[in-house]
């Protein structure tokens, strides 16, 4: 039975760190699931279709490399849900710092709650890629700033692309 692990996020965009958690992800499941949360009340910067083309332009090399299988989806409702449906029991989780820990530790309580058979799995990130946030990447990239050191090429590609086309408006 192939080991299927479901990683959550917004992706809004997909950073070195969000591609440094994947590196050791695959390394633990057959199948990495990368879902893109969707929330009515939220605006993100690129739609969910960017986002799941960055998934796939970015992390599906690092999955293929691995021998691990990659799935990218949206979902709109409760993760444990998302992971239910995809067949995953591990529910994976990036930690930045000891906040990060705190609020994890929280969720992971709530979750296995309510679906006990999805374990939750923290993964530290690589020193070089703990201070980096999708929402300071945004606001670097949105002032002009050279993102290029925080994202994949192909991302940074299309916050300048996406910069530039407000920048015309």
């Amino acid at each position: 039975m192939p080991r299927i692990a479901l990683f959550p996020g917004s992706f809004d965009p997909v950073t070195n760190g969000h591609l440094d958690v994947v590196r050791q992800a695959v390394r633990l499941a057959d199948r990495l699931v990368l879902a893109v949360g969707t929330h009515p009340g939220k605006t993100p910067m690129f739609t969910a279709e960017e986002r799941l083309a960055m998934l796939e332009e970015t992390c599906g090399p690092v999955a293929r490399a691995a021998g691990s299988e990659l799935r990218c989806i949206t979902f709109a409702d409760l993760v444990v849900a998302a992971a239910q449906r995809e067949g995953a029991t591990l529910l994976i989780r990036g930690l930045r710092s000891g906040a990060d820990f705190e609020y994890e530790m929280e969720m992971a309580g709530m979750n296995a709650t309510m679906a006990p058979e999805v374990q939750t799995v923290f993964v530290p990130a690589a020193p070089a890629v703990r201070p980096i946030t999708a929402t300071l990447v945004r606001q670097i990239a949105s002032m002009g700033g050279d993102v290029s050191a925080f994202v994949p090429p192909p991302v940074a590609a299309r916050l300048k692309a996406k910069f530039a086309a407000k920048a015309k408006a």
